[in-house]
């Protein structure tokens, strides 16, 4: 009887402990892409851009924030991760910096309802923080017709320094080169008068 009280009393203790490990456990920060201004939408518009979620790459498609340690050496943090999908986040990031930089355009959410609208698709190849102290995108963008003929396929690439060490600030400068790549995709889109010619 004393042996079966000394196993409980060890099992319990055991217990105890491991429950208090596992309280002690500091969970992940959580960061998400700070917000842009919204934007109207025009009431007459030229036409009708439908912006589909990016395609990350596999290593993009996680929660951690990912880190490229050297040239071939890639990290996603354990305690730093994407508050929400990060594809989410570039996708409806992506329609508020359109929906700036093309104010006489209608950009939505791509789900098939705009029958005659162009579609923009990306493949997002970089969205990382660099060994160098940049965050990088990079990819490919391509337009299609309302027949989803290929009117453009173009590369994309923007880089930011950061302003600060640590995550918080990887966060701000990642944010800011996908302005970039908005900007890039708004003045191709903008040079290519395909709205005005339709």
């Amino acid at each position: 009887m004393r042996l079966f009280r000394l196993k409980c009393l060890s099992l319990i203790t055991l217990c105890l402990a491991l429950t208090a490990c596992a309280s002690s456990v500091t969970p992940p920060a959580r960061y998400k892409l700070p917000e842009s201004q919204l934007i109207n939408t025009p009431s007459s518009p030229q036409g009708t851009l439908q912006v589909r979620a990016p395609r990350l790459a596999h290593y993009l498609d996680v929660d951690g924030i990912v880190m490229q340690l050297d040239d071939i050496t890639l990290n996603e943090a354990r305690e730093h991760q994407w508050a929400e999908n990060v594809g989410r986040q570039l996708a409806r990031k992506l329609r508020t910096q359109l929906s700036q930089a093309l104010p006489s355009i209608r950009v939505v959410r791509d789900d098939g309802s705009v029958p005659q609208a162009l579609t923009l698709r990306l493949d997002v190849d970089q969205f990382q923080g660099r060994h160098d102290g940049m965050a990088v995108a990079s990819g490919q963008w391509q337009l299609r017709s309302a027949d989803d003929e290929l009117l453009v396929m173009e590369s994309f690439s923007a880089q930011t320094a950061l302003d600060d060490d640590g995550y918080p600030a990887l966060v701000r400068a990642l944010s800011a080169s996908w302005d970039k790549v908005a900007k890039q995709i708004a003045d191709q889109i903008n040079q290519g008068r395909y709205f005005t010619e339709r």
